[in-house]
This record gives C-alpha cells, structure tokens and sequence, in this order.
C-alpha cells in the first residue's frame, strides 16, 4: 500500500472555502485501486491555515495511474483559472509514503 499526501498551505481565514472543495467525492474515488481518502486540517497554525489531502492506495500503480490521467488534470487545473489575487492557495507538495506498517483496532471479545 501507499500513501500520497498533498499538503495545502491556504491563506488566513480561507481554510473552509478551501476545505468546501473537498467535501464531495470526485472522480478519484472511481478509480482501481483507490481504498481511502482523508482531509485533515491542522490545528493552531498561526501565520496560515493547512489541509493534508491524504490519498491511499493499493500499490503505486494505481496512483501513478491516476495522476496522469485526464481526471486527475481536470481537477488540478482549476487552480491555475483563478485570478492570482483571488486565489486562496498559497502553496501545495505533494508527499508520496510506502506504507511499511499498519496495525488495526484488536478485536473484542464479547
């Protein structure tokens, strides 16, 4: 499994506008291999706000995959439509991990 991690530095008091984009699933959903998808909004960021947009997937095919896709295209380049000004986006990284260890919830005995 791996991990890709797209993190979203957002200027002050922006971060809902951003995050509102997020809130419904997109095409990244539909595709083989996707398994989850996670947005985490950092906490106490004083000079910025910051979303992680944490993607897993079955192996790094499938990512790869999707990322050159026209899906994936279409969906990074509304940000380049924006008026600079207007644009709420400071910065974005994208992060890849390989997934070395996961541990799940013990099971319960009733």
């Amino acid at each position: 499994m791996m991990k890709a991690v797209n993190t979203i530095r957002i200027k002050k008091g922006n971060v809902d506008e951003v995050l509102a984009r997020f809130q419904t699933p997109k095409s990244v959903h539909t595709f083989e291999g996707f398994v989850l998808m996670e947005v985490l909004k950092k906490e106490n960021s004083p000079e910025y706000d910051e979303l992680k947009i944490c993607t897993t997937w079955e192996e790094r095919k499938f990512f790869d995959a999707w990322l050159g896709s026209r899906a994936s295209q279409k969906a990074h380049d509304k940000k380049s439509e924006q008026n600079p000004a207007d644009n709420p986006i400071i910065s974005s990284q994208l992060t890849t991990f390989q997934v070395a260890i996961q541990h799940k919830p013990a099971k319960q005995e009733v």
